[in-house]
C-alpha cells in the first residue's frame, strides 16, 4: 500500500497544470549515482535526497493505517529548506480502496490532479509488488499478474517491457505494439507506452515525436523538455531544440547547462542572438567559469564570424589558463587559420603549444607535427612525425610511439599511399598497449588492400561483429570507402550515422557527407552539411581531423562554382590554396 499510495499520487499529480510531481522513475534516475538501494526502503531516509537533486522544493510524507475497517491516510507536505511542515492532508476509504484514498489526497493538493490509469485493486496491488521485487523474476510474475488484472492499466506493460528487453527486444516491442493498440490506455499511460517502443525500435524520429507530446502533456516536467531538446539535436532539429530549451529555463531560469546548449541549438537554428544573450546569462551566473566565453567562441564559429570567435577562445583562456588544458589557443589558433592567415594562425598554435608544454605534456611534438599538417605543411609534418615515432621505438614510450605510428598511418591513406599507411599501421600495432590497442587495429583495417564495397562490409563485420559495436563499425567501414573512393555506399553509412546524432561526437561528420553528395550529384543535399564550421576538437587535433580540414574549403568552392556563386567559390579556393601543398 506504501508504494501504491506514492504511484497514485504522483501519477495524478503529473496531470495537474499548476504541478510538478516528481515521480518514482524520475528519482531513481537520480539514486543510481547514489547508490542501489531496495525499492521497498522507506523513500523518507533513502530517497530524499535524489528528490532535491531531481529539483522538489516541497517533499510528501504519507502515512497510513486501518481503523474500524476503514483505511486512513495522512500526507504531510514539508518545505525541506526550513523543515517544517507547510500543509496536511488526509483521507479515508473502504478498506481496499487505495485508489480512492491517494485520489482524494491528491485532489485536496490540486483540484486539477487527472485520473489514476486504473482503479482495479488487484492490478494496482501486483504492479507495485512488481516494483517492489527483489529479483526480475518476481517482476515479471506480478507485472503479467497485474495486466491481467486490468489489461489497460499501462504501468506495468512498461516495467514488464523493461524487463523482457533484457533478453528479448522483439517480444517486449509486441508487448509494447499490444498495449498501444488498445484505446482505453490513459494518455498520458499511452505517451510514456510510444516512447519506450521509439527506444526499442531505435527510431530517432518517433523518440522525437513522443517526447513532443509527452512534454505537453507534462508541461512543467523539465526532464521531459530536456529529453526533448536531445532528441531534436540529434535529428538536426535545431528549432525543436532551441523551443525545448526555452522550455527547460523557463521552468528553470538559472539552469546554466541548459542556458549553454540552448545556445548551440540557437546558432544551428540561425538565431546567433538569442544564443548570445543565453550565454551572457550563463556569464553573469557564473562569473569566474570560463566555459561560457569558450561556448561564445564555438557560436560565432559555427555561423562564420571568425574574427569575434578568436577574440572569446582568446578571453577564455586568458581568465583560466588550465582551463581543458589550454585547448582555447588551439581553437583560437583554428579560428583564425579559416581565414587563410596561416602566419597569424601559427602564432596562437604556438601559444597552445607554449602551454602544453609547460605543463610538461609528452605529446607536444607530435601536436606541433599535426598543427603542420592542419595549416598545409604535410610534407614537415610527415617527417617530423614520423622521426618522433622512431626516437620512441626502444624506448620507455611504446603508447606514444603508436599514437603517431597511427596517425601517420591515416596520413598516408589521405595522401593514397596504401603501402605506407600498411606499413605504419604495422608497426603502430606492435607498439601499442591497452590504451592504444583498437586505434593502432583500425589503422591497420583501414590500410588493408582495396576491394569492392560488399567485401569492405564483410571486413568492418567481422572488426566490430555485435550489435553494441555498430556505431564504431559503421565509422570505420564508412572511413574505408572514402579512401577507396567508394563514394555512393559510403553515403548511405554516413547518412546513417549523421541521422543516429553520431554527429555530436564527431565533428567532421557532415563534411564528410557533403563530400560524399558533392561526388554523386546531390548538391543541394550537400549545401546545408557545409553551411556551418565544425567546432574544433577540445583536446586537439584529433587522428581524423585532416580528413575534413581543410578540405572543408574545396567542397564550398566547388559547390559555389555549381551553385553559379563565383565569388563565394573565389574565396573558398583561395583559402583552401592557403592551406594546401602539392602530395609528394
Amino acid at each position: 500500500m506504501g508504494r501504491a499510495f506514492s504511484e497514485v499520487i504522483s501519477a495524478q499529480l503529473a496531470q495537474a497544470p499548476n504541478v510538478d510531481a516528481i515521480g518514482m522513475s524520475r528519482i531513481r534516475a537520480l539514486s543510481l549515482p547514489m547508490g542501489l538501494r531496495p525499492a521497498s526502503a522507506p523513500g523518507a531516509s533513502t530517497e530524499q535526497a535524489a528528490a532535491l537533486a531531481a529539483g522538489a522544493n516541497r517533499i510528501g510524507y504519507g502515512t497510513y493505517w486501518l481503523s474500524g475497517g476503514r483505511l486512513q491516510a495522512r500526507l504531510e507536505i514539508q518545505d525541506p529548506a526550513r523543515m517544517r511542515d507547510v500543509r496536511v492532508f488526509s483521507a479515508s476509504a473502504p478498506a481496499s480502496n487505495v485508489v480512492g484514498a491517494a485520489s482524494e489526497l491528491s485532489h485536496q493538493i490540486s483540484a486539477r490532479a487527472g485520473r489514476y490509469g486504473t482503479s482495479n485493486e488487484a492490478a494496482l496491488m501486483n504492479y507495485a509488488g512488481a516494483i517492489e521485487a527483489p529479483d526480475a523474476s518476481t517482476a515479471e510474475s506480478k507485472a503479467s499478474l497485474a495486466i491481467a488484472a486490468d489489461p489497460d492499466f499501462g504501468p506495468p506493460y512498461r516495467l514488464l517491457a523493461e524487463i523482457k528487453a533484457q533478453r528479448d527486444r522483439d517480444a517486449a516491442l509486441a508487448l509494447l505494439e499490444g498495449a498501444l493498440a488498445r484505446p482505453a490506455i490513459h494518455p498520458l499511460e499511452h505517451a510514456r507506452l510510444q516512447l519506450e517502443a521509439a527506444r526499442l525500435r531505435r527510431d530517432p524520429a518517433a523518440l522525437e515525436n513522443s517526447l513532443a507530446t509527452l512534454a505537453k502533456l507534462e508541461p512543467l516536467d523539465a526532464g521531459n523538455w530536456k529529453a526533448l531538446a536531445e532528441a531534436a539535436t540529434a535529428r538536426h532539429n535545431y528549432r525543436q531544440a532551441l523551443s525545448a530549451w526555452q522550455a527547460v529555463l523557463k521552468l528553470q531560469p538559472d539552469n546554466v547547462e541548459a542556458l549553454n546548449a540552448s545556445a548551440y541549438a540557437a546558432a544551428y537554428a540561425g538565431d546567433l542572438s538569442a544564443g548570445v544573450a543565453a550565454l551572457r546569462r550563463y556569464a553573469a551566473l557564473r562569473p569566474k567559469d570560463p566555459n561560457a566565453l569558450d561556448s561564445l567562441g564555438d557560436v560565432h564559429l559555427i555561423v562564420g564570424k571568425l574574427k569575434e570567435a578568436e577574440e572569446f577562445y582568446i578571453q577564455a583562456v586568458k581568465k583560466d589558463p588550465n582551463f581543458y588544458s589550454g585547448a582555447d589557443w588551439f581553437k583560437a589558433a583554428m579560428a583564425h587559420l579559416m581565414t587563410g592567415d596561416v602566419s597569424g594562425a601559427d602564432g596562437l598554435a604556438a601559444q597552445y603549444i607554449s602551454a602544453r608544454s609547460a605543463a610538461h605534456d609528452p605529446t607536444v611534438p607530435m601536436l606541433e607535427a599535426e598543427w603542420q599538417w592542419l595549416s598545409g605543411r604535410r610534407k614537415p609534418a610527415y617527417r617530423a612525425l614520423e622521426q618522433f615515432a622512431r626516437s620512441l621505438e626502444n624506448g620507455q614510450s611504446h603508447e606514444l610511439a603508436a599514437r603517431a605510428y597511427t596517425q601517420l598511418a591515416i596520413w598516408s591513406l589521405i595522401l593514397d599511399d596504401r603501402p605506407a599507411a600498411a606499413q605504419m599501421s604495422a608497426k603502430a600495432v606492435a607498439l601499442a598497449g591497452p590504451a592504444t590497442a583498437n586505434d593502432a587495429v583500425i589503422a591497420r583495417f583501414l590500410a588493408q588492400p582495396p576491394t569492392t564495397a560488399e567485401e569492405w562490409q564483410s571486413r568492418a563485420a567481422r572488426l566490430a561483429p555485435s550489435e553494441a559495436q555498430q556505431t564504431i563499425r559503421d565509422t570505420v567501414l564508412a572511413h574505408a570507402l572514402l579512401a577507396s573512393r567508394e563514394f555512393a555506399p559510403a553515403s548511405d553509412i554516413l547518412r546513417r550515422l549523421y541521422d543516429s546524432g553520431a554527429a555530436s561526437n564527431n565533428e567532421g561528420l557532415p563534411v564528410l557527407l557533403a563530400w560524399t553528395y558533392l561526388e554523386t550529384g546531390r548538391d543541394n543535399d550537400a549545401a546545408p552539411l557545409l553551411q556551418f564550421n565544425p567546432i574544433p576538437p577540445i583536446a586537439g587535433p584529433a587522428y581524423f581531423t585532416g580528413l575534413y580540414f581543410p578540405r572543408i574549403f574545396d567542397l564550398r568552392a566547388r559547390l559555389g562554382e555549381k551553385q553559379g556563386k563565383a565569388d563565394e567559390a573565389q574565396a573558398n579556393r583561395k583559402i583552401f590554396a592557403a592551406l594546401s601543398e602539392p602530395r609528394p
